[in-house]
């Protein structure tokens, strides 16, 4: 039986096959602009075998932690003429200080939950009133 994809074309899911990306996330990626919508072949999406590498390099970016808005602006928000060397600098500039402030609230996450591992309290409120005890000791010390 002939699925009607031409040699060079491929289907969906042989896109997802090969890139080891869902065909719902390929579905959706077309919906969010991140791969162009592809003519249909009998009611079926029939992809340029390139796609596979637009997938991989999309792939790349969510591994560095971009959002679907941030891929956008990556894949497109830039002029043709625009070396891929300056989009990821750009955006890499932006995403490492995002993460620089990640790595610090988690740091502080930890230290909060070293202290708590102590507690002795007997119980909940006792550790309620502990917890309150001590921000007001804080916010004295901070002052006006």
């Amino acid at each position: 039986m002939s699925t009607g994809v031409r040699p060079g074309e491929l289907s969906i899911g042989e896109v997802a096959r090969r890139s080891g990306i869902a065909t719902t996330a390929l579905r959706y990626y077309e919906s969010a602009g991140l791969i162009p919508t592809v003519p249909r072949c009998a009611g079926r999406r029939v992809y340029d075998a390139s796609i596979v590498e637009r997938l991989a390099l999309i792939d790349l970016c969510r591994r560095a932690g971009l959002g679907i808005a941030e891929l956008r602006r990556f894949l497109a928000g830039f002029g043709r003429a625009t070396p891929p060397a300056e989009r990821w600098r750009a955006l890499g500039e932006r995403k490492l200080a995002e993460l620089d402030e990640r790595i610090a609230e988690a740091e502080r996450m930890k230290q909060v939950l070293r202290e708590v591992m102590r507690c002795e309290c007997p119980t909940l409120t006792d550790c309620s009133r502990a917890i309150a005890r001590s921000r007001s000791a804080r916010a004295t010390r901070a002052g006006p």
